[in-house]
């Protein structure tokens, strides 16, 4: 018992190893891949299903996916679709247990190979490190599973199918139970399905046995995902509750379909679930992960609609999806932050322009919630801890860093308003000039919603230029009424004061749009 603990023990080592170096390997060209490829819920569960096979994590997955989510890059609806066929990639790792670990027998073969991932984590460096890291929990995974497979062997007469509950329908949802139990305790339905395996090859459980095992740690996933949306935004709770929904619904219908199975096994291959049972339990789970995948995609508009009514989201809508969580994945992170810094610029270009139509007659109560936002998204940035060697995410970091200081400084302009705005009415600035602010502001809200970001940077620029040409006959005009004593100096300076306002507003809204557009580049 001991070995085969030990065993078990290597096993989650190894996967825990390998899913790092994969990761490093891998992760960033997989990120891309699940955002470009969510087009739709078919597309999105091929992609979730290749990327999660790949990483051998369907946990990595799912976290890119509402991080996605959060940053709006994809739909909820696209989020599920990878999702569902994060399902179907975590049965690799059984198909690799049985034809390679049961088949193989790879547990001495591949020490070497376990020896040259240590030498490449060692003294090489990058990428190649990242393969050595892979290389080394790859061979880990059989190593464990020899240890396994010896000591089940040691245990078989005294562990049997007569020691579990009996084959029938109460029977079969004990195990379930069980299943999902051993997967809260290992954190990894891979090592218990493994577990699986080697019980049904050393003949410590029989085949409907192992199968309603598998069910439950199924089932036991969505549990460790569950957790880790607790005090997280409507969208990550959204995301987990509906993992646990989908795979409770194909955790019955598993149940339903176990006994018709077996039956076709029994009929057009007699005697084979005795001899290769482990491939006909793998078999068994991709079928059933396989089939509720192809059965509810049709279905997932309505399904991501029930998900939404169950579980509102009452976050906030600008800084909702900054969650913790997202820190480990630091390009998901700045996704984030670069989501909510865009909507946040946006509303504040709609205040602005709210003011200088009303001449302050209407209302300011936005602006409060939307510095809370700035304040919540600059404590979120100061968690994000990046390398200068990591030149995929440090540009796009650098050009949020800066968004958000354009943004805090348009806040402290926006503080000013009252006085500003008041000191622009009675100005009385030409209509033309009026006309052009509100028209200019109008467009750039509109290419910055559509992110047409080239033409959001040429409206924003083109603001900035014609209302330093069109103000500056407006400033001598000032100087004039000075000197032939229609205005006083004191008030003049107000009046210019509040010219130099709105022409800081201007430079620091192009600033912030050719910010965002910098961060668009690096995609």
């Amino acid at each position: 018992m001991l070995q085969a603990i030990g065993g078990l023990g290597i096993f989650l080592l190894g996967m825990i190893i390998m899913t790092e170096g994969l990761h490093a390997l891998a992760g960033p060209a997989m990120r891309r891949a699940l955002k470009n490829f969510t087009r739709s819920p078919y597309s999105g569960a091929a992609t979730g299903a290749v990327c999660t096979a790949i990483l051998q994590s369907s946990s990595a997955t799912t976290v890119a996916a509402v991080g996605f989510v959060g940053a709006g890059l994809i739909s909820f609806s696209g989020a599920l679709g990878i999702i569902f066929g994060a399902n179907i990639g975590t049965t690799i790792t059984g198909w690799l247990v049985v034809l390679l670990g049961f088949k193989l027998k790879l547990g001495t073969l591949i020490l070497p190979v376990i020896f040259l991932g240590a030498i490449l984590k060692l003294f090489a460096r990058k990428r190649l490190a990242s393969l050595g890291l892979a290389l080394a929990g790859f061979g880990l995974i059989f190593v464990g599973i020899s240890m396994m497979q010896q000591g089940m062997a040691g245990v078989e007469n005294l562990l049997t199918p007569a020691q579990f509950p009996p084959d029938t329908f109460a029977g079969r949802l004990k195990l379930v139970v069980l299943g999902i139990l051993i997967t809260v305790v290992t954190q990894s339905s891979s090592a218990g399905v493994a577990a699986a395996l080697t019980a049904l090859y050393a003949g410590a459980v029989n085949f409907n046995q192992a199968a309603a095992l598998v069910i439950g740690m199924d089932v036991g996933t969505t549990i460790t995902a569950l957790m880790a949306t607790i005090g997280t935004s409507g969208a990550a709770r959204r995301t987990g509750w509906a993992h646990v929904v989908y795979n409770l619904l194909t955790a019955m219908a598993a149940l339903l379909l176990l006994t018709p199975y077996t039956w076709v096994w029994q009929y057009f291959a007699p005697g084979q679930l005795q001899v290769n049972g482990e491939i006909a339990l793998v078999a068994f789970h991709t079928f059933f992960n396989g089939a509720g995948v192809l059965l509810v995609l049709p279905f997932s508009e309505y399904f991501a609609r029930l998900m939404m009514k169950i579980v509102p989201d009452a976050s906030s809508p600008y800084t909702g999806q900054l969650e913790k969580s997202l820190l480990s994945e630091p390009s998901i992170a700045v996704n984030a932050v670069f989501s909510s810094s865009k909507q946040q610029l946006i509303d504040l270009i709609m205040h602005i322009k709210q003011l200088l139509a009303q001449r302050f007659k209407g209302s300011s109560d936005d602006l409060p919630c939307l510095q809370t936002a700035l304040r919540q998204t600059r404590a979120f940035v100061d968690l994000i801890h990046l390398q200068q060697t990591e030149q995929a995410e440090w540009p796009k970091l650098l050009a949020m860093i800066h968004v958000l200081d354009h943004l805090h400084r348009l806040h402290q302009r926006c503080d000013q308003e009252i006085f500003q705005v008041r000191n622009l009415a009675a100005l009385a600035l030409p209509e033309n000039i009026q006309l052009g602010i509100s028209g200019h502001l109008e467009s750039l809200v509109v290419a910055l919603q559509r992110e047409r970001w080239r033409e959001a940077y040429q409206l924003a620029r083109e603001l900035r230029v014609q209302l330093a040409e069109q103000l500056e006959p407006v400033r001598k005009k000032i100087m004039t009424d000075i000197a032939l004593g229609k205005v006083t100096v004191p008030r003049a300076t107000e009046y210019m004061e509040a010219l130099r306002w709105l022409q800081r507003i201007s430079n620091h809204l192009a600033r912030s749009v050719y910010h965002c557009r910098e961060f668009t580049a690096q995609e």
